[in-house]
C-alpha cells in the first residue's frame, strides 16, 4: 500500500474558486497540493467567459460595420463584410493562453503550493474522506493526504437523450469555438445563456441561425416580458426562433441535419434542415469520477454535491466551491465562495452564502444584466411590490448611440422602496444593473437614485428617468 502524501491542504480543480484559494491558502502558510485534469483556470478561462466574450466582441465589431451607414458612415455594401473565422479563432486563442499562463505563474511561484496536473478521485472507504488518489498526467500513481479538502471540479455541457444523436456530428460550448469556417445554417438546442450567445454570434458572423426552445419563452428564468423582448430582438436580428417545440428525432441526410421537431398546438411534426448542430441544454457535474461515495460526500439527483450555507459537505473537512456544487453556475459566484473559505478558514469568521446578491449578465447583444428578484418571484413571494420600468426608447445615450432596443426594469418593495432585484435589457445592459446592485447593497431606497444627480449625457442618468415614471404612473 502506498503512504500518503502529507498535505494540510488538497483542491481538485483551478477553477475560479480553487486557483485563487491554493495561493491564499499556501501564502498563509498551509502546504497545499492544487490538483488539476487539464488547464489552469477552470471553464472560465478556458472555456467560459474569456473566449466566448473575446468572440462576442468580434460579432459586435462586424454588427456595427454593417449598421455603419445608419451613422452616415460608408464602408461599402453591408454584404462585403467578410469573417475571417480563424482569425477570430487565434484571437480567441491568444487571449485565452494570455489568463492561462499568467494565472499558472503566479500558482507555480508561490511557496507551500504544489500544482499537479492529473486526474484525482477520493481513496478507498477505509482511508476516510481526507485521502486523495491521483493518477498524473504522465502516468504516475499517488496517494495525498490532508485535513481539508476542496472539491471545485466544475461541470461540462450536457448531452440530451435523443433518437439518432449518436449518429450525427454535434458541437457543445467548447468545439463551436474551434470551427475555422462559418456555419451555412446553424440549429441549436436550447434556449439559455449559452444558446442565446452563440445564437446571436453566429448570426452576426453569417450564419443562418434556428433556435429550438423546450419552453415557452428564450432564458426561461427570466420574467416573461424579458423573454418575448429578447425573442423580439433575435427575431430583428434574422434569427429563428422555435418555442415550446421538442425535438424527437435527429438523422443525417448527406451532409445536411435534419431536426425532426414536435411543436406545441401544431398538428403536424416539423422537420429542421442544417449544417450544423449545437448543444446547449444545461451542465452536468463532473463529480462521476471522483468516487465521492467513498468519502460520504453526498449529491444531489443530478449529481451535484450538497453543501451547507459554509459550503461543507457531509464529510467532514471536506468543501465544494463553483459549478459542481449546483445553484448559480457564475464565475463570479465561484470566486465569491473562495471568499467565504478564506474569511472562515484563514480569518476565523462566520461567513454564509446564505441570502447574498446573485447578479449576471447574459452576454447578448443588447446586453441583459439581472439582479435580485424578477417579478415573477416577487409576486409568487406575495410581496406587495411596485414595479418601474423604462423602454431604452426613453433613454438619451442610447438615442444618440442608436441603441434603442431593449427596457429597464426595477421591483421596489411598496412598504420599504428597497430595491428587490432590477433586469436591465439594454445598451451596457450589465454596467447600469451594477449601478442598481450597489444601491441594493448599501440598502438605499429607489428615491435615491431617483433624485440621485448623474453626469449628462450617460447611461446611469436613465435610473432618474426610470423611478420618476413609477412614481408618476406612467
Amino acid at each position: 500500500m502506498t503512504t500518503a502524501q502529507q498535505y494540510d491542504a488538497i483542491i481538485i480543480g483551478s477553477g475560479q474558486a480553487g486557483t485563487p484559494l491554493s495561493t491564499a491558502l499556501a501564502t498563509a502558510g498551509m502546504h497545499t497540493a492544487l490538483i488539476e485534469r487539464k488547464h489552469v483556470g477552470g471553464t472560465c478561462i478556458n472555456e467560459g467567459c474569456t473566449p466566448t466574450k473575446t468572440m462576442v466582441a468580434s460579432g459586435r465589431v462586424a454588427y456595427l460595420a454593417r449598421r455603419a451607414a445608419d451613422y452616415g458612415v460608408h464602408t461599402g455594401a453591408a454584404s462585403d463584410i467578410s469573417i475571417d473565422l480563424r482569425k477570430v479563432r487565434q484571437r480567441k486563442r491568444d487571449i485565452v493562453d494570455k489568463f492561462r499562463n499568467g494565472s499558472q505563474a503566479r500558482i507555480e511561484k508561490t511557496a507551500n503550493l504544489e500544482l499537479i496536473f492529473g486526474d484525482a478521485r477520493f481513496a478507498g472507504s477505509s482511508t476516510g474522506p481526507g485521502t486523495i488518489d491521483v493518477r498524473s498526467n504522465d502516468g504516475a500513481q499517488r496517494s495525498l493526504s490532508a485535513k481539508y479538502i476542496f472539491i471545485n471540479a466544475g461541470t461540462r455541457a450536457a448531452r440530451p437523450k435523443l433518437d439518432g444523436l449518436g449518429d450525427v456530428p454535434t458541437l457543445d460550448n467548447v468545439s463551436i469555438m474551434e470551427l475555422d469556417a462559418v456555419p451555412e445554417h446553424l440549429l441549436i438546442l436550447g434556449g439559455g445563456y449559452i444558446g442565446v450567445e452563440f445564437g446571436q454570434l453566429f448570426r452576426r458572423f453569417g450564419s443562418r441561425v434556428t433556435i429550438v426552445q423546450l419552453r415557452g419563452q428564450l432564458l426561461a428564468g427570466e420574467d416573461p416580458d424579458v423573454g418575448e423582448e429578447v425573442a423580439g430582438i433575435f427575431q430583428q436580428d434574422g434569427i429563428e426562433v422555435l418555442l415550446n417545440s421538442k425535438v424527437i428525432r435527429v438523422r443525417q441526410a448527406d451532409r445536411d441535419i435534419r431536426l425532426e421537431v414536435e411543436q406545441q398546438g401544431q398538428a403536424t411534426d416539423l422537420t429542421l434542415v442544417g449544417s450544423h448542430l449545437l448543444l446547449a441544454t444545461g451542465r452536468v457535474p463532473n463529480s462521476d469520477t471522483l468516487n465521492l461515495g467513498a468519502a460520504g460526500i453526498q449529491t444531489d439527483d443530478r449529481g451535484f454535491i450538497k453543501v451547507n450555507d459554509h459550503l461543507e459537505t457531509t464529510a467532514s473537512g471536506v468543501y465544494a466551491l463553483g459549478d459542481i456544487k449546483g445553484g448559480p453556475a457564475f464565475t463570479h459566484i465561484s470566486y465569491d465562495d473562495f471568499r467565504i473559505i478564506r474569511a472562515n478558514l484563514i480569518e476565523k469568521k462566520n461567513a454564509s452564502i446564505k441570502d447574498r446578491l446573485v447578479p449576471y449578465t447574459v452576454f447578448i447583444d443588447p446586453q441583459l444584466g439581472r439582479v435580485g428578484l424578477t417579478e415573477t418571484e416577487a409576486r409568487a413571494q406575495k410581496r406587495n411590490i411596485r414595479v418601474a420600468k423604462l423602454p431604452m426608447t426613453a433613454v438619451a445615450r442610447a438615442l444618440e448611440t442608436d441603441e434603442t432596443r431593449g427596457f429597464i426594469k426595477a421591483i421596489v418593495d411598496a412598504e420599504t422602496n428597497q430595491i428587490l432585484g432590477a433586469a436591465v435589457l439594454g445598451i451596457e445592459g450589465g454596467e447600469i444593473m451594477s449601478a442598481i446592485e450597489i444601491a441594493m447593497m448599501g440598502k438605499l431606497p429607489y428615491t435615491a437614485l431617483r433624485d440621485g444627480v448623474f453626469a449628462h449625457p450617460t447611461l446611469a442618468e436613465s435610473l432618474n428617468n426610470l423611478f420618476t415614471a413609477m412614481d408618476s404612473g406612467k
